[in-house]
């Protein structure tokens, strides 16, 4: 396909003014590092490895490893109460919540708690708890089943979670659209605030999928790397010899406001969420539109959205799966849309795909890219394929001055999502 292809940027929709909502808080928890701080030094120097140990509840699987969030005690973090009735996605969750609210200066004790919402995307939710009361029932009977299933494995419990951590009396909410979750859990949150239903959403994804069960048929599905010989090389996206991801852990968070609301409690601004867009390939269960016609209206729709040309993008953070499909679908409509000129990274090589969670990580990793403007590299990106057709970043950050950038995202179902942010 050449051209502008058919969705085409209109410039702005009739009487829809662009908005931005205030991006005031950051809350990261992943394999690069825990907090915000550490996270981005993860992403940012490739020479830090990540943690993606082999673990014992995968041996046997041709994918053994899996990135982890290692040296966090969420017993001292949450308190053993608290903890046991929490599955680990949501016990990130709160923690990346909490970093955020702290970071964006606020006082849950003192705010208005009615006009404050939670929208936290997961893919999975509490799965690894799941299957670990299946077994139980299986080997040890009906009771010995714990009574705690529902409320731990539910892909609403990190939002519930935070919820009740934080005193949340607004709309709590979870999105679930596979890999896209996260990001359009940012989205949703963008709408809210656009509309005047509340004057604050923590936002973003969360994920912790140690299941024996979704890693084995992620195998028989070839969608992973197996790599065994060495699992810190195993995620490449863009490179020549990439044959599939390396699943991850871990939360991202934002804390977004009204404008006016963080201007009148003069908050800091780190960045802007612009624009937001997404659509459905409508083409396959797991595999995306062979033309990326799919992400490309998501794309073009948050272009549109945040009233921002496409030669306005400096920087975009790919979904960049380090699948082989995938990575050229997404680089070739990258390159169709937005022309050679951005750079083009992907995170995953150093948090591992977080699934329901990436879109939360990594819109947050473009928010500290604004504020810093730094484009971190893509790991192990050693031998860039010939026909990725865009500038991908590797071996170092990159400074760069830019004013807007893209995330897009892409998820099994076909489910597309794309935000634009810009500096604050």
């Amino acid at each position: 396909m050449t051209g502008p292809g058919p969705f085409a940027r209109r410039s702005g929709r009739p009487g829809i003014e662009p908005f931005g909502a205030a991006v005031t808080g950051v809350g990261l928890v992943t394999a690069a590092g825990v907090g915000a701080a550490e996270a981005w030094r993860g992403v940012c120097d490739t020479r830090l490895a990540p943690s993606v140990p082999r673990l014992p509840e995968l041996e046997g699987l041709p994918c053994d490893f899996m990135y982890t969030v290692d040296g966090l005690d969420t017993k001292a973090v949450l308190g053993v109460a608290a903890q046991r009735l929490m599955d680990r996605f949501s016990q990130l969750a709160v923690i990346a919540a909490r970093e955020a609210v702290a970071d964006a200066g606020l006082d849950p004790s003192v705010w208005d708690s009615g006009r404050v919402a939670v929208v936290i995307g997961s893919a999975h939710g509490g799965l690894p708890f799941y299957d670990e009361q299946h077994t139980t029932l299986t080997e040890r009977g009906v009771r010995r089943v714990s009574p705690k299933l529902a409320p731990l494995s539910v892909v609403n419990g990190a939002a519930s979670s935070v919820a009740m951590d934080l005193g949340v009396h607004g709309p709590s909410q979870a999105v679930s659209t596979a890999c896209s979750s996260g990001t359009v859990a940012i989205g949703t949150a963008h709408q809210m605030l656009r509309t005047g239903a509340c004057d604050i959403v923590v936002a973003g994804g969360a994920e912790s999928v140690r299941s024996r069960l979704l890693i084995a048929s992620a195998c028989q599905m070839r969608a992973v790397s197996t790599r065994r010989d060495d699992p810190l090389a195993a995620c490449r996206p863009f490179d020549t010899h990439r044959d599939g991801f390396v699943v991850g852990e871990g939360a991202g968070l934002l804390v977004m406001e009204r404008p006016e609301h963080a201007r009148a409690r003069g908050a800091t601004v780190r960045a802007r969420v612009a624009g937001y867009g997404a659509s459905s390939d409508a083409h396959s269960a797991v595999a995306p539109d062979p033309d990326g016609l799919g992400i490309e209206r998501a794309l073009r729709t948050a272009l549109a959205d945040a009233g921002v040309d496409a030669s306005d993008i400096g920087h975009v953070n790919a979904h960049g799966t380090s699948t082989v499909a995938n990575d050229l679908i997404e680089a070739t409509m990258l390159r169709r849309v937005l022309g050679e000129h951005p750079l083009v990274t992907s995170t995953k090589a150093m948090t591992g795909h977080t699934l329901g969670a990436a879109g939360g990580i990594e819109t947050a990793l473009t928010v500290l890219a604004l504020q810093h403007q730094l484009v971190p590299p893509t790991g192990n990106l050693d031998a860039p394929d010939p026909a990725i057709p865009v500038d991908v970043v590797s071996k170092e950050a990159r400074h760069a001055a830019f004013d807007h950038a893209v995330k897009t995202s892409l998820g099994f179902g076909g489910h597309n999502a794309a935000l634009v942010l810009s500096r604050a």
